[in-house]
C-alpha cells in the first residue's frame, strides 16, 4: 500500500498572481484537491461518499504552511501527501508540493483533521476499519514540530533527497 501518495497538477493561470505564481491562498485548494483524489485512487475513500454514508467526515482543524520556491503559471508540481499521526477523533497529513523533476521543495503543509458527525454535529471517533486503514498507512516521524520538519526537509532538498 503506498503510504505517500503523488500526483501531478499543473499551475492554472487563474490561480496566479501578477507575477505569475500561484496565489498563497490558492495552494490549500491544490493541496486538498490532490489529497482528495489520493485518497479516492489509494485507499478508496471518497470523502463525499463518505459523509453520505456515515454521516461523518473530516473537517480541517488547522493548518500550517510554508512557502519555499514559487509555483509559476503552466508549470507542472508534484504534490505527495501522507498521514503523519492520528488518534481516535483527529488526523494530521503532510503535504508538499515539489517541481516535476523534484529538485525544488516548493511547499510543505500540515493540515489537522477533526473527525466529526454532522448529524450529532459533535467530534466522533473514527470506525474501527478507519483506525486499521490508518494503522497501515502512517507514516511516524521524529517531530512533531512544523519548524523542526521544515528544517528537515529544507536540508533534504538542499541535498537532493526528496520528501
Amino acid at each position: 500500500m503506498n503510504k505517500t501518495p503523488q500526483t501531478t497538477v499543473r499551475v492554472r493561470f487563474q490561480d496566479c498572481d501578477p507575477y505569475n505564481h500561484l496565489n498563497n491562498s490558492k495552494y490549500l485548494d491544490y493541496f486538498i484537491n490532490a489529497r482528495e483524489d489520493q485518497l479516492i485512487e489509494h485507499y478508496g475513500i471518497d470523502v463525499f461518499d463518505h459523509v453520505k454514508t456515515t454521516g461523518t467526515a473530516w473537517v480541517v482543524a488547522s493548518n500550517q504552511i510554508l512557502y519555499l520556491k514559487p509555483a509559476l503559471v503552466m508549470e507542472e508540481v508534484i504534490i505527495g501527501s501522507k498521514l503523519i499521526a492520528f488518534d481516535s477523533k483527529r488526523l494530521t497529513v503532510e503535504m508538499f508540493m515539489w517541481n516535476k523533476d523534484k529538485t525544488e521543495l516548493k511547499s510543505v503543509l500540515w493540515v489537522k483533521f477533526l473527525h466529526c458527525d454532522f448529524v450529532k454535529n459533535k467530534a466522533a471517533d473514527h470506525a474501527e476499519d478507519l483506525m486499521r486503514l490508518f494503522e497501515q498507512i502512517v507514516v511516524p516521524l521524529e517531530t512533531q514540530v512544523f519548524e523542526e520538519r521544515c528544517a528537515v526537509l529544507m536540508q533534504q532538498a538542499r541535498n537532493g533527497i526528496p520528501a
